[in-house]
């Protein structure tokens, strides 16, 4: 929701070869301003053939994992992990005690409440959480600016009133862009829809950079879904273009890779080396971590998962990983964070909101104990309860003097899921109702969701989908004897949606749960599987000023 809502009207840009297709109010014409679609044109030019050929990788190496070459580390950049004397940045202002860190939507009222909310800082979430609509990406940014100049207001349909603390303890700033394989297709250069990491990260740090530092801090990131050194290079090249391009010094923009594919976690090092004079360390992303080591590995059976809720952070290839990227980040002298507390509070029944908060507890201190410098919650009642437990067991602002030198993890270790684990049918159920809850929530332009007291976005949709993929590819059997063939899956989804209807009733005739059915419907077979739900889903949110499909 923008500041001051209006109706929004055809754009005409006045910069050569770009067109802007979504309809624009008032506010967001203030950025998207013909110098800021200049500067998004430029590294749209610049850098949109290499994201390209490097998602072209990507898929050249689906094809040899499908064929058995399963992912090493690479001996081509061996130099760089076994250097013991290169480090990168000192941590930037502002980011020296990330100890809790809070994640949401770029919507007015969020990024209000994750800034006054007492984490150390925030970071607002253009990806997995926020369904990439027109308005949504747009708004997020005006919401940004106002945020930086602390103007940012917002007044509830109810009358009540959020502003911002005065107090000067408002959490750091840090931004997610979308991921390498979205577009933008509202903003066209050259006809051709732009990157929509580039689009994000341009105009966030266009508008913003300057400012950000003349209030002492910096642009900092969050960068998702890297799947190689490679793709953090690009980052660098267009960190570095970006910070030449409106005269500030290089080094001063920092990222934070998300650890959160399998074949990124074979890169480490070399994603640090990368990124090495903007890098603010790496980040267990451990749903998103889940859900790519599935969909690489969705052709061999001897990497079929059971259930999710018994893919632990202790199970053998999560635990490796987690080590992994302790000891490299230590290594290299930056931060190491940790993973997120999906859990929400559960209002109405006191002993399972004490059960639920317990596993908060002993996740927030398995990372703490293991070396992390901080973690990631998803509600701000859990900071108080993870800034506790790391206050207790960090007194040092974080533990990057923590070298973790006992630390071996081979590649076997990283593939390893030899462990016990169950699929049930209670297990199919249940991915079928976060898939089909989550799609709905995001047709209509909601990016995370409460469901069953945990707060889902796209990276726990995307292992419900992957999961029941893989149970019917490869006819997995349950636990109460049933084969997860194709038309079983299809009967569970029949069943879960007739349940939804009943309970919705009237209401489900407006809803887009039809919608979500027939997309999700499409991936749940062990045939067809798309790369991601969001670029599945993605043309269904796309409009034109006349809100008709591009």
């Amino acid at each position: 929701m923008s500041a001051q809502p209006s109706a929004a009207t055809p754009f005409k840009s006045t910069v050569p070869g770009v067109a802007v297709i979504g309809a624009v109010t008032p506010k967001q014409a203030e950025i998207l301003t013909p110098e800021a679609l200049q500067f998004i044109a430029t590294l749209q030019r610049i850098f949109n053939p290499t994201r390209k050929a490097l998602l072209q990788k990507r898929v050249y190496r689906q094809e040899a994992l499908d064929r058995g070459v399963l992912p090493d580390f690479l001996p081509e950049t061996a130099y760089i992990r076994n250097d013991p004397n290169w480090r990168a940045a000192a941590p930037a202002p502002g980011l020296q005690d990330r100890r809790v860190e809070i994640t949401g939507p770029v919507d007015r009222k969020m990024v209000i409440n994750a800034l006054n909310s007492g984490a150390k800082t925030f970071m607002a979430d253009f990806e997995d959480s926020s369904a990439p609509t027109w308005e949504n990406m747009v708004d997020g940014q005006v919401n940004m600016r106002d945020a930086i100049r602390e103007t940012i207001s917002f007044s509830n349909p109810n009358g009540k009133q959020y502003n911002l603390r005065k107090d000067g303890k408002l959490a750091v700033l840090l931004v997610r862009p979308r991921g390498w394989h979205m577009v933008e297709k509202h903003v066209l250069v050259d006809g051709e829809p732009t990157s929509a990491s580039i689009f994000d990260f341009a105009l966030y740090f266009f508008h913003n950079a300057k400012e950000l530092i003349k209030r002492g801090k910096g642009p900092y990131f969050y960068l998702p879904k890297m799947e190689s050194h490679l793709e953090a290079r690009l980052w660098n090249d267009i960190f570095n273009v970006a910070q030449d391009m409106i005269q500030i010094p290089r080094g001063t923009i920092r990222g934070t890779v998300l650890i959160e594919t399998i074949m990124a976690a074979f890169e480490m090092d070399e994603i640090i080396y990368e990124l090495r004079d903007h890098s603010a360390g790496l980040n267990c992303g451990r749903w998103d971590y889940i859900f790519s080591f599935i969909k690489r590995f969705r052709q061999h059976p001897e990497f079929v998962l059971p259930d999710r809720s018994q893919v632990t952070m202790t199970v053998p290839f999560m635990d490796a990983y987690v080590r992994l990227l302790i000891q490299t980040c230590h290594k290299r002298g930056v931060h190491a964070m940790g993973g997120m507390a999906a859990q929400i509070p559960i209002k109405d029944d006191a002993a399972a909101n004490d059960a639920a908060m317990a596993k908060v507890r002993a996740d927030k201190l398995r990372e703490v104990v293991a070396g992390h410098d901080g973690t990631w919650v998803a509600h701000p009642q859990l900071i108080d309860i993870a800034m506790g437990i790391f206050n207790e067991n960090m007194p040092t602002p974080n533990q990057i003097h923590i070298r973790r030198d006992d630390v071996r993890v081979s590649r076997n270790d990283l593939l390893n899921v030899n462990f016990e684990g169950k699929i049930t049918e209670e297990g199919i159920r249940s991915n079928l109702r976060v898939g089909l809850g989550y799609m709905e929530a995001w047709l209509k332009g909601v990016g995370c969701v409460p469901i069953n007291y945990m707060m889902e976005d796209a990276a726990t949709a995307e292992i419900s989908r992957s999961q029941l993929y893989q149970w019917a590819r490869h006819n997995s059997k349950t636990a109460e004897g049933k084969t997860a063939t194709p038309q079983y899956m299809l009967q569970l989804l029949d069943e879960e949606t007739e349940k939804i209807k009943k309970q919705l009733g009237a209401k489900y005739a407006s809803s887009k749960y039809e919608a979500a059915k027939a997309a999700f419907a499409t991936n749940i077979t062990g045939e067809k599987y798309d790369e991601f739900l969001t670029t599945l889903l993605y043309d269904d949110i796309v409009t034109t000023i006349n809100s008709a499909k591009l």
